[in-house]
């Protein structure tokens, strides 16, 4: 198998293509030499507040670093950290750490192989541990440490022999590294060692570089320095002894290009070289400056949203945590400062994930070992998508850009594997008409290009949807442009694969997709599943709009309009009441099976709607089958269930679905760990990690609190009785290009202030009251009058 996706399309073919979406390629950062960074001032200093600070009373043991490691990262380069006083254990993650290759050898039955071993997987960069033998945790009192949301830092303190001793923890976005910085009060020293070792048998190093079978090159640095001592380098450790203090810096990565036509690889990085260079540039600076460096831009972000959801009491404020955690399910008193810093973490990793390099797969940035789950890959029919509900919602559209340039820069790999090879006879989901045009993707991706596991025609129509949904949030034209041939794209590979079908006992004529499977279930091969039919309407409509705004392909455009009047959309059952999963009155499926892929357009999709402009049976029919699904499922399934029950404006279930996902995860039971990461119950006992319900959570939090289309921004349309007494938000982002500060109290809104990022109109309603909105971008006004 040929692992380098270059040699697939002509070099011409690949450079037009990378033409009209060059923007991104040119400009998505990877692992590479950059200028040194701003430094701010010796007065920028920044406080957090006690409700952005997460702490504990222990420290991560070796073998539960996923449920109890704390997680660092500036975007790319990510860590857990264990915190533990006498052996500091730091997991080092690179975003772009993946093995395998373009995987483009299908299998008999004509879908994609789905192994390590030849469609990859993500793996660990590297293991740094800093050995300081007579601190045992046993020796230590006062231990104590806590993740600082708003700057991005992880603290550990304790006592031993009446010094106390501390140590933060961060990964700096500006100078590419992750700093661990060790002081004490009283007199006390540091003795130990730093080890920094390979995790694909490298060993031990300061230093090391290899590559993987696939051609991706790696590597990583790490150096220390302190005051008072010695620091030295001992063999393959670096040897500390009777330092005051001591700066530990590591930094590391591969030589991954986000472009085809290099074959996603910079032949002329050499990546252990450049980690040196990175710790040696930093380490000319004081640790403290290198913090200031940090937060200055954490805070950046982080800062452009706040969440008050209302006060909590004496008792849950003294726990630490994972009791609090423990304490909400155990009392069943809600705790609105601990959901609202459940909202915090989640940008936290969205922060610290998502910035400069490939976007958060189904682990985000952090892993224990180099066997995820499901290879922490790109999944495109529900997790990928979920991943990026929030960005928009929480202040981070920023954060956003990773999954736009991923997409920009997979698809010429992905318009080649469709065109060679989508239409193989063995294919049960082929284009039964023989046409082909445009491109589609696997249910799993990777970074090469790749496909696995099986065809996921329609997952083109989720991707393009979500692209698009981020335009209306910020009203980039730039965006807009840069997503433009992916919508088209898809487009193209829809205008092929539709059917001409009558439905029956009538004469009408409708277009239905071809044969395809329901995410998750049911049968493999059935014609016009919901799913399709839902999306592809709207893909179609936001190419229309797309291309009216832009003023380009009017007469395709006009085509696809047409395509879209005839689109088949989906009916109630008359045997069930429930909006039907496929073209059938039959329910071919599990009733409460985790997708809810029928309803993808009452949530993310906003066709159906709860406020008379949707016929009202399928407004019952929808709501009907999400009664029906439940409300217990995996953490990222629940959390779409609360997304659903927050546009419907059922603020009890919405709320009880965020409250089921707060649940301590025990023995690996579904639910959130000690560190607050999200737990998918794979089999009794067996847990393991799934970020997507960090995030989609979140969102629905915020999707309670307003809701927001072109042209409407409704404010608490789901709030639950839990958050009525009184609070806040700072900075939602509502689409048609707005930003909203919302306070309210007693349920209901007294002030309200909407700024424009490039939207011009927009009625924003409560209850019955609704007030028209006209600014020009970057104007404001404030109302304080739809809450009487």
């Amino acid at each position: 198998m040929n692992t380098d996706p270059s040699h697939l399309l002509p070099r011409r073919n690949l450079l037009a293509l990378a033409a009209t979406t060059g923007a991104a390629l040119a400009t998505l950062p990877a692992f590479t030499a950059s200028a040194a960074p701003a430094r701010p001032d010796n007065s920028a200093s920044y406080e957090s507040s006690s409700q952005d600070t997460l702490w504990w009373q222990t420290p991560a043991g070796d073998k539960s670093m996923i449920e109890q490691g704390l997680p660092v990262g500036n975007g790319r380069l990510g860590a857990l950290a264990s915190n533990d006083p006498g052996r500091e254990l730091l997991l080092v993650t690179d975003a772009t750490m993946w093995t395998g290759g373009l995987n483009d050898e299908l299998d008999a039955d004509g879908q994609f192989p789905y192994e390590r071993d030849n469609f990859g997987s993500f793996t660990l960069l590297g293991r740094l541990t800093v050995d300081i033998p007579d601190h045992d945790l046993g020796a230590v009192s006062g231990y104590r440490r806590t993740l600082d949301l708003a700057r991005g830092v992880v603290t550990t303190s304790y006592v031993r022999s009446r010094v106390t001793y501390e140590r933060q923890i961060f990964a700096s976005r500006p100078d590419d590294v992750i700093v661990l910085h060790f002081t004490q009060s009283g007199g006390g020293r540091y003795t130990g060692t730093v080890t920094l070792e390979g995790m694909h048998g490298e060993g031990a190093s300061v230093a090391f570089g290899a590559a993987f079978p696939n051609g991706l090159k790696y590597g990583a640095a790490v150096t220390a320095y302190g005051t008072g001592g010695r620091v030295t380098v001992s063999g393959s450790h670096i040897a500390f002894d009777g330092c005051k203090d001591l700066t530990v810096v590591v930094s590391g990565g591969t030589n991954y290009a986000p472009d085809a036509a290099k074959g996603y690889r910079d032949p002329s990085l050499d990546p252990r070289k450049l980690a040196r260079t990175k710790v040696r540039d930093a380490a000319a600076h004081s640790a403290d400056t290198l913090l200031r460096t940090h937060v200055a831009d954490h805070r950046a972000l982080f800062g452009k949203f706040d969440i008050s959801l209302g006060t909590s009491s004496a008792e849950q404020r003294a726990l630490d945590t994972w009791e609090r955690v423990k304490a909400r399910t155990g009392t069943g008193d809600p705790d609105p400062e601990l959901e609202a810093a459940y909202v915090q973490f989640g940008r936290y990793l969205m922060i610290s994930g998502s910035r400069g390099s490939l976007p958060l797969g189904l682990q985000g940035l952090w892993l224990d070992g180099n066997d995820p789950a499901w290879m922490g890959d790109y999944h495109t029919d529900i997790n990928i998508q979920m991943n990026y509900w929030m960005a928009d919602r929480a202040g981070l559209s920023p954060c956003f850009d990773a999954f736009t340039d991923y997409c920009v820069a997979q698809v010429p790999s992905w318009t080649d594997l469709t065109r060679r090879l989508f239409n193989d006879s063995r294919n049960r989901y082929r284009n039964s008409s023989g046409k082909n045009a445009g491109w589609t993707v696997a249910i799993s991706t990777n970074p090469y290009g790749g496909g696995g596991w099986w065809w996921h025609p329609a997952g083109n129509a989720w991707l393009c949807n979500t692209l698009w949904e981020h335009y209306e949030f910020t009203q980039s034209q730039s965006h807009l442009k840069k997503i433009y041939p992916l919508l088209k794209g898809a487009c193209e590979f829809w205008e092929a694969r539709l059917l001409t079908t009558t439905l029956p006992g009538t004469s009408r004529e409708v277009l239905i997709a071809d044969s395809d499977w329901s995410p998750e279930q049911g049968p493999l091969d059935v014609k016009g599943i919901t799913y399709a039919q839902e999306l592809v309407w709207s893909l179609f409509g936001h190419f229309c709009t797309a291309a009216a705004e832009l003023k380009w392909d009017n007469t395709y455009a006009a085509t696809i309009s047409g395509l879209r009047k005839r689109l088949y959309l989906p009916q109630v059952s008359p045997k069930t009441g429930w909006l039907e999963e496929w073209m059938s009155p039959d329910n071919l499926g599990e009733t409460t099976h985790r997708h809810l892929s029928p309803l993808i357009n009452l949530f993310p999709g906003d066709r159906i709607r709860p406020d008379g402009s949707t016929p009202a049976d399928i407004v019952a029919g929808a709501t009907a089958l999400l009664t029906a699904r439940g409300m217990e499922s995996f953490g990222w399934a629940n959390a779409w269930r609360s997304l659903c029950w927050a546009r419907l404006k059922n603020a009890d279930k919405a709320y009880q679905l965020l409250v089921n996902n707060l649940r301590p995860s025990t023995d690996g039971s579904n639910g959130t760990a000690a560190n607050l990461f999200d737990i998918y119950e794979l089999g009794e006992g067996n847990g393991v990690f799934q970020i997507d319900a960090n995030f989609g959570t979140p969102a629905a939090v915020i999707e309670m609190l307003l809701y927001s289309r072109p042209g409407h921004v409704e404010l608490l349309p789901a709030l639950p009785e839990a958050w009525a007494k009184s609070g806040s938000v700072k900075g939602i982002g509502a689409r048609g290009g707005f930003v909203v500060d919302l306070s309210w109290r007693d349920g209901k809104p007294t002030e309200v202030r909407i700024r424009s990022v490039g939207g011009r109109t927009t009625t924003v309603a409560h209850g019955d009251a609704s007030r028209s909105v006209t600014l020009e971008p970057g104007g404001s006004v404030t109302l304080k009058d739809l809450g009487r």
